[in-house]
Parts: C-alpha cells; structure tokens; sequence
C-alpha cells in the first residue's frame, strides 16, 4: 500500500491504517528500536508505542513521506525509553554516539523554539545530501542507528581506524556548516 494511502487511513481514522503500517514499516521500526535498547521485549514495546503516537499525531500531520516520519516516532520513544532505563547508569554505544555529536550540535532542551528546530533538520539534511554516497551512508549508520565503529567497518569492509578518521572528518565538516548556517555552541 501507497504511503499516502496509509495517510488517508489514519485520517479517516481506520484500524487498518495501524495493520498496514505495521506491514510495512514494522521490521524498520524495530531495527531502530533494537539498535538503541538492544532488547527484543523493550524494542518490541517501542514499536507498539510508535503505533499509537502515530494514531494520535496523524492528523492532524499529514507526513509525506510516511518512512521518515514512522523512523523519527520510533526514534525518538526509543531514545526516550532508553534514558528512562539508564537514568543511573552508563554504557553502551548511545552515550558514546552522543558524546562524539556534543561538538557539533548544542543540546536542545524540550522547551526551546520549534522554529529553530526546523532549521536545525534542514541544515542537517543539506549537509548530508552534499556528502558522497558512502560518507553519508557510514555517517547515518553511525549517528542515526547507533551502530558501533567495529560494525561499520565490517559492513563497509574498512579498518576500524579508517571509518574513526572518516567520522572524525565528517563531524569536523558539520561543525562548520552548522557555524556558516547561524548555529553556534
């Protein structure tokens, strides 16, 4: 089913609008789950949430394309989940991830402006269309799905050191564009 087609189901309030959903985003929604909670029952939960913040937020959004706006509900209660339950401790990959991004970008608190926000996504989604395919590809891998430096370079059949370097370069890259685009720490 069409995406826009999902869109209308949620806006005609059907169920089946959740059924389909589910059918075609389910397996994406928990690979970003797992990837961040590395637990099937939790990332399971998360993607259950993600059904019913999408019923509750579709309308009166109406996301084109679905696929983005499905990742970043899913994203964002993973993320969530994953700091209630870590709220004493530390560890995993997801600290490390956000400790490397902490130069580029300036934590942003719930309250601050929305509009800024926005220009923040654009900045970012400039950024990344300008990199080579490959950049970009390891650079979300790393900062999007939380995957480690050893599974990058696996994947991408590199020496751990040679996607470190590149990500290191990478965020250098961001940093100045996000300071050419008005963003400063």
């Amino acid at each position: 089913m069409e995406d826009r087609q999902i869109v209308m189901l949620f806006w005609a309030r059907s169920e089946e609008a959740i059924a389909e959903t589910q059918k075609k985003y389910g397996r994406y929604c928990q690979y970003i789950a797992y990837r961040i909670l590395k637990n099937d029952a939790d990332a399971e939960e998360v993607v259950s949430d993600t059904y019913l913040r999408l019923w509750n937020s579709i309308p009166p959004h109406r996301p084109d394309p679905l696929k983005p706006y499905v990742g970043t509900v899913c994203r964002r209660l993973a993320l969530n989940e994953y700091e209630r339950q870590n709220a004493q401790k530390r560890g995993g990959e997801l600290p490390a991830v956000l400790e490397e991004l902490s130069d580029c970008v300036a934590d942003g608190d719930s309250a601050s402006d929305m509009g800024e926000s926005v220009a923040l996504a654009d900045a970012l989604n400039r950024f990344l269309k300008a990199l080579p395919s490959e950049t970009r590809n390891i650079f979300v891998r790393r900062y999007w799905y939380t995957a480690s430096v050893a599974e990058i370079s696996e994947s991408f059949h590199m020496k751990e050191s040679t996607v470190a370097m590149l990500l290191l370069r990478t965020r250098r890259k961001l940093k100045k564009h996000l300071e050419k685009e008005g963003f400063t720490l």
